[in-house]
């Protein structure tokens, strides 16, 4: 009898309620470029709903924002600096040779 009870109760940890990361105040918009950056990966990919801890409707807006975002030029569709650089670097290095006569 003893050990059943032990099994129900449960276990009195204190934790600290992590803040939203949208206040009341903020605007989802796709102009708060601030706001938006937030949930966006360093490779220019939107981050699931778990990791930012949003809500399902403000997942969704944010998700449009940063579409609309993305088509008025105002984010990259990919985020691919560290590519580009290792490109441009090899490419001078294979560069056409000349042959001295």
């Amino acid at each position: 009898m003893e050990k059943s009870k032990r099994l129900f109760l449960k276990s009195k940890r204190s934790f600290r309620r992590r803040l939203p990361p949208i206040q009341s105040g903020d605007r989802i918009d796709y102009r708060n470029m601030s706001l938006i950056s937030r949930f966006i990966s360093e490779q220019g990919k939107i981050l699931s709903r778990r990791v930012n801890r949003l809500t399902l409707k403000q997942q969704r807006l944010i998700t449009i924002a940063i579409k609309q975002a993305r088509i008025l030029s105002l984010l990259p569709f990919l985020n691919n600096e560290k590519q580009f650089e290792r490109r441009e670097s090899t490419a001078g290095a294979t560069g056409l040779r000349t042959i001295n006569k």
